[in-house]
């Protein structure tokens, strides 16, 4: 696993978190939705022998999952934090049901998009030797930032991830804006647990994504729901996940490998801790309607 391997998963993940995050809504269930892209990529893949096709059905799969939890919180009024954690252990469960009988087996994972002479190459592997999802995932940490930055779209639905009773009184549709805002966090969700399944380790193993869902959550708070942030943040993160492997490689002994295998989790505890003991700065740049349900009036 290198580091960029170890990044692209959580990195994908947490920019769909913060487009979901951005519109007023807090959905915790990453870890579940991410899983169930996984099985949902590998069993297709299995089937099929696309990996492409396996690669829009995780897709379809976390934007399905999501819209449970919208439908329960957006339409129901359910507490956000409540049914995020009840997703995870659906999505937990949901893919151990599913990849009971893929267990140990495997597929041929997604291609390289460019020739195996520059893949191959010692100097070209630094930029072209990396799965198709990795260019993806760069590609839309731009998208999302321009999105929210530039365009009109986007712009709402920061509005109403601040004020959503001001952009409700002003003719914009609050819940159908946060519909897609979630399905959108869901179908990313998706991609990035079908990255552990297809190309990480193109084989099935229960639990795969190893809580890695949660560490995409602190993600978007410690780049303070900013995408580029996002983007050194979660190389930062996989710079930690990766610290066993080198240490191993390297021969290094002075810790137990145990507790290198524990930073990536310890990181994210000290990240969120440290934050939510900030006076200002970061805290203060969450959205002012983060996780609180809303009502249509008038």
């Amino acid at each position: 696993m290198t580091l960029v391997g170890a990044a692209t998963p959580i990195l994908l993940a947490a920019l769909g978190e913060l487009v979901v995050e951005k519109s007023g809504v807090l959905n915790l269930g990453l870890e579940g939705m991410m899983l169930i892209g996984a099985v949902t990529a590998f069993g297709v893949t299995f089937t099929t022998g696309s990996a492409s096709l396996g690669l829009v059905a995780a897709m379809a799969a976390g934007a399905a999952a999501s819209m449970i939890f919208a439908f329960l919180t957006l339409t129901l009024t359910a507490n956000q934090v409540a049914t995020g954690l009840a997703l995870t252990i659906f999505g937990i469960g949901l893919s151990s049901l599913i990849g009971q009988n893929f267990v140990g087996r495997t597929v041929s994972g997604l291609e390289h998009i460019f020739p195996a002479a520059l893949a191959d190459d010692p100097i070209g592997r630094v930029l072209f030797g990396y799965s198709p999802l990795v260019y993806i995932s760069l590609i839309m940490t731009v998208l999302v930032a321009w999105f929210l930055r530039r365009s009109r779209a986007g712009l709402i639905l920061r509005a109403i991830g601040e004020s959503d009773e001001a952009a409700h009184s002003i003719g914009y549709s609050v819940i159908r804006v946060r519909y897609l805002a979630v399905a959108f966090g869901g179908a990313m969700a998706g991609l990035g647990g079908a990255y552990y399944s297809l190309v990480m380790t193109p084989m099935w193993a229960d639990r795969l994504t190893a809580g890695r869902g949660w560490i995409a959550l602190a993600l978007v708070v410690f780049a303070s729901w900013r995408p580029l942030r996002l983007l050194g943040g979660a190389y930062l993160f996989g710079a930690v996940m990766t610290l066993e492997l080198h240490a191993k490689a390297a021969g290094i002994n002075i810790v137990p490998p145990e507790f290198l295998a524990m930073l990536p989790y310890l990181a994210t505890i000290v990240v969120l801790t440290l934050i939510s003991i900030a006076p200002s700065g970061r805290r203060n740049a969450a959205p002012a309607c983060l996780g609180k349900p809303f009502r249509a009036t008038g």
